[in-house]
């Protein structure tokens, strides 16, 4: 019976660190150029801009990102490479260069949107937005 005890303990506890680890860990390195990570954003981030940049998300963004940027959205679960939530650090910590550049060059999964959206502006519109959904 002891045996079975420490069994059980010594499992749930590797599950719940497993759970913790794989929900906070960061998706694989995607490497910026140093010029993209000091760019600074051309666009101020005021009320239209984050609507512009809302609206963007729901037209391109939302089907695998999710209407929150959790990683939820309808089309997540077919794709190769999970999309992340853009509510956590990792995410929010990142320059607004970095995020341009992840959205305008795209990798795996994730669309390059220089052809879909080849006004800047309206990528630093949704680097704007990313930045409003943090918890």
């Amino acid at each position: 019976m002891k045996k079975v005890l420490v069994f059980l303990t010594v499992t749930i506890g590797l599950a719940s660190f497993s759970f913790t680890v794989l929900n906070n860990q960061q998706p694989k390195p995607w490497a910026v150029p140093d010029n993209f990570k000091k760019m600074k954003n051309a666009v101020s981030s005021d009320a239209a801009s984050v609507k512009e940049g809302k609206t963007l998300w729901d037209t391109h963004c939302k089907s695998c990102h999710g209407n929150k940027g959790l990683g939820d959205g309808s089309k997540a679960a077919q794709l190769k490479t999970e999309p992340g939530d853009f509510s956590k650090p990792f995410v929010q910590t990142q320059a607004d260069g970095e995020i341009f550049y992840k959205i305008t060059e795209g990798r795996d999964d994730m669309p390059n949107f220089k052809k879909k959206l080849p006004e800047a502006e309206d990528r630093w519109n949704l680097v704007n937005f990313i930045r409003t959904l943090k918890k």
